[in-house]
């Protein structure tokens, strides 16, 4: 199941931001429904917009609780706020503001198996660097993506399977491709 929606677990930002929206109880009401059916999910986290670090953390504390308890969250996908055309802040997040998230997530949601690292948002090179600092799983469309473009995101639409095996192992990694259950089909010595 899908796990955007909640953006961050902030009520202040959910005030702000995201009046009439579904607030982080309701999305933890439904994933634990899920988790208890056998239905397993993904979290994410919309950050560097005007959330503040604590409120971050504060997120990936209740998401480590929910696992802690269900066990049902397979991934995390940190999210970082594309600026596009809202001037809700003047510039994007900062390349190391993103690896730090990573890096944060992988300490503090040591039960949830992967943590993604989604190249659509991110940018291929930041992507790619992700994996030696927490990530395990380079994610985004092959195809092409709408969503963060959408939103005006500055990487490509779409990626061949051959370059994004390239980028992994640009920083020492072998490519191994996935199906959407986490097994693995291919594996690109």
């Amino acid at each position: 199941m899908p796990g955007g929606g909640a953006e961050v677990f902030s009520e202040r930002v959910h005030r702000e931001l995201l009046p009439g929206k579904a607030n982080a109880n309701r999305w933890v009401q439904i994933h634990r429904m899920a988790h208890a059916m056998g239905i397993k999910s993904e979290a994410t986290i919309l950050y560097g917009h005007i959330e503040t670090m604590e409120e971050r953390v504060d997120h990936l504390v209740r998401l480590r609780e929910i696992q802690d308890h269900t066990g049902g969250l397979w991934a995390f996908i940190p999210l970082g706020y594309q600026v596009g055309s809202t001037m809700l802040v003047p510039h994007p997040t900062p390349p190391t503001d993103d690896l730090k998230m990573i890096a944060v997530a992988r300490l503090m949601l040591d039960n949830v198996p992967h943590i993604k690292s989604y190249w659509v948002m991110l940018g291929e090179a930041t992507a790619a660097l992700a994996l030696p600092f927490g990530a395990d799983d380079i994610d985004g469309t092959i195809g092409k993506e709408r969503i963060a473009h959408v939103a005006q995101a500055d990487s490509p639409a779409g990626l061949a399977r051959e370059r994004m095996a390239r980028l992994i192992k640009t920083i020492g990694r072998i490519p191994v491709e996935r199906n959407a259950v986490y097994n693995d089909s291919k594996v690109y010595a």
